[in-house]
C-alpha cells in the first residue's frame, strides 16, 4: 500500500509564494505519476500538476503556469509543489496524489491520495 501525506498549507497574502510537500511511502512511484488537484468550496476537485516520477517531466494547468512548479527528490519519495504570485482564486483544499499508472488531469486516474492541506490566499 502506498501514504501520500502532505505539508505546507497555511494562510497567506495575494502575491505571496508557499511550498507544499509529499511524503509518499509504502511504495516507490518509480516510473510513474504524482500530481496536485485542488478543491475550493463549492467546486470540482480540479488538476493543478503532474510529474513523471522517473524522467522528471511535468504539466501544468493553464491557471498556474508560470506560477507553480512542481519538483521531486527521488531519495525522499518526495514531491514538492512551489506555489508563487498566490491569489485569492488559489485558495482550496490541496491534494497530493500518485498512480502507478500514466496518470492524467482526471482525478478519477489516481489510486492514491493524501488527507489533503488547506491554502488560503487573502487580499
Amino acid at each position: 500500500q502506498v501514504q501520500l501525506v502532505e505539508s505546507g498549507g497555511g494562510l497567506v497574502q495575494a502575491g505571496g509564494s508557499l511550498r507544499l510537500s509529499c511524503a509518499a511511502s509504502g511504495r516507490t512511484f518509480s516510473g510513474y505519476t504524482m500530481a496536485w488537484f485542488r478543491q475550493a468550496p463549492g467546486k470540482e476537485r480540479e488538476f493543478v500538476a503532474r510529474i513523471r516520477w522517473s524522467a522528471g517531466t511535468t504539466d501544468y494547468a493553464d491557471s498556474v503556469k508560470g506560477r507553480f512548479t512542481l519538483s521531486r527528490v527521488k531519495a525522499k519519495n518526495t514531491v514538492y509543489l512551489q506555489m508563487n504570485s498566490l491569489n485569492p482564486e488559489d485558495t482550496a483544499v490541496y491534494y497530493c496524489a500518485g498512480t502507478f499508472f500514466d496518470g492524467g488531469s482526471d482525478p478519477g486516474t489516481y489510486d492514491y491520495w493524501g488527507q489533503g492541506t488547506q491554502v488560503t490566499v487573502s487580499s
